[in-house]
């Protein structure tokens, strides 16, 4: 496939974003007689599960722009099978180097080095520094928000929200003035329900004025749905990667697709995808410690080629990377759309 045009910058009204050229995306284009919206890098996964010594598996981890390269937290489950999350760093965003030891948090409260687990983080860019979100144990799973400046030194601000809740996703710049953040409440297991909801902050403390975004819907997210990779801006709105879930004869099946939602009250859904973009279907996300799973938790944006790079964790497992346009996904959701 050729060079997809990208929207013109020119015609934008609302949008406020800014993203900053990224001409060393990591790319591979579309393989010949290819049709589908997103496709699979030819040589995933790109971080096997005992890339550093202590790991049972790396998967459902965040990456983001860094001095010219990339960089990353990564969801580590060691050998005893504790989850944490570790920094990592890439030259082209394919190869990876990981630390072997967890992050270590600096916080003010001691009551926060309190955590039971850490997994499924994701990264952002916001204002002056890269935050962080992740599932933290604190007497049930709660969203953790922290930041760094320099992915060396890393400070713990607070638990977000109350047990029990999941997948907390930043939006990468303040809305009418506000943090927002997406989440899914839950319980305390593995959760067997699941919808979006959205809360605003003044000062990424203190969060309330909740939104419901969206439910369950039939087929591969008549289970749960949650939020995947940060939200990206565009012209027609924020286009939204997402997990949804369906209970098979076999447990669990995590499939992903997308959904544009407004601008400026991003709690209201304008078009949703009816079909998914990425199913369970290659070996390595169907077989690993928890089979059928295609995760998303990160995405690489190029704005004027309109590349997409969409990491993503296989199996709870390993690391793999795909690919996409940001026009042609914009199409296939409003042209599949069911609200």
């Amino acid at each position: 496939m050729g060079r997809v045009p990208a929207f013109d910058l020119n015609e934008r009204k609302v949008n406020k974003m800014s993203y900053p050229p990224l001409p060393n995306i990591p790319w591979e284009e579309r393989p010949a007689g290819c049709s589908d919206v997103i496709w699979r890098y030819s040589a995933n996964p790109i971080i096997p599960r005992d890339l550093i010594p202590s790991s049972n598996s790396i998967f459902n981890s965040a990456v983001v722009p860094f001095k010219g390269k990339f960089a990353g937290v990564f969801r580590c489950d060691n050998k005893k099978r504790e989850m944490n999350v570790h920094r990592g760093f890439s030259d082209n965003g394919i190869d990876w180097k990981l630390d072997d030891e967890p992050i270590q948090w600096h916080y003010d409260d001691p009551e926060l080095a309190q955590f039971q687990y850490r997994y499924d983080p994701r990264v952002t860019w916001l204002e002056d520094r890269y935050y962080v979100t992740w599932c933290n144990g604190y007497h049930g799973p709660t969203i953790g928000i922290g930041y760094t400046f320099d992915f060396e030194k890393f400070t713990f601000l607070e638990n977000g929200l109350l047990p029990f809740n999941r997948n907390g996703v930043l939006f990468p710049r303040k809305i009418n003035g506000k943090y927002v953040m997406f989440s899914r409440p839950s319980d305390n297991g593995h959760t067997p329900f699941g919808d979006i909801y959205l809360s605003q902050s003044l000062d990424m403390v203190h969060w309330g004025e909740h939104r419901f975004v969206m439910g369950v819907k039939g087929g591969w997210q008549s289970t749960k749905i949650g939020a995947g990779p940060i939200p990206i801006e565009t012209p027609e709105g924020w286009l939204l990667f997402y997990h949804g879930v369906l209970t098979s004869c076999n447990g669990f099946v995590y499939s992903f697709g997308a959904a544009l939602l407004d601008l400026e009250k991003p709690w209201k859904v304008i078009y949703r995808g009816g079909p998914y973009l990425i199913s369970p279907q290659k070996l390595y996300e169907c077989v690993g410690d928890t089979p059928n799973v295609a995760f998303p938790c990160a995405t690489l944006y190029d704005e004027p080629t309109g590349r997409i790079a969409i990491y993503y964790g296989g199996a709870d497992t390993v690391t793999a990377l795909a690919f996409t346009h940001v026009n042609e996904v914009i199409d296939f959701v409003k042209s599949t759309s069911e609200l």
